[in-house]
């Protein structure tokens, strides 16, 4: 008898762990978003404490709740705006750093 991490093993892309849990999804949001998916999973898998102490069919609605919440985050927004990837968190401190106006650039003194 195979365990649920067995299971997983052969589960490569975004589209099998969607597949392997009976999840619906709009294979439109998976293409364009697919490593995102995986990553954030991977990031609500990590933030878990006592996945350890569940048994395989706990363990395994876990993992669906996660993946399903993992995907849901790409449904209404987008890869930018989830900052998933260390990219998208620095292009996002870029477009936040404080503004410098033209007028403090002049040197003092000069005319």
């Amino acid at each position: 008898m195979s365990s649920f991490y067995d299971e997983l093993e052969d589960l490569e892309t975004a589209e099998d762990f969607l597949r392997f849990f009976g999840i619906e999804f709009d294979a439109r949001v998976v293409h364009v978003n697919r490593l995102h998916i995986l990553q954030r999973f991977h990031d609500y898998l990590t933030e878990e404490t006592n996945l350890d102490t569940l048994s395989d069919e706990l363990l395994r609605d876990r993992y669906k709740a996660l993946i399903s919440l993992a995907y849901a985050d790409f449904v209404k927004s987008d890869a930018i705006a989830e900052k998933v990837f260390k990219v998208h968190k620095e292009q996002a401190d870029r477009h936040n750093a404080s503004f410098v106006s033209l007028e403090s650039l002049t040197l003092s003194g000069v005319r």
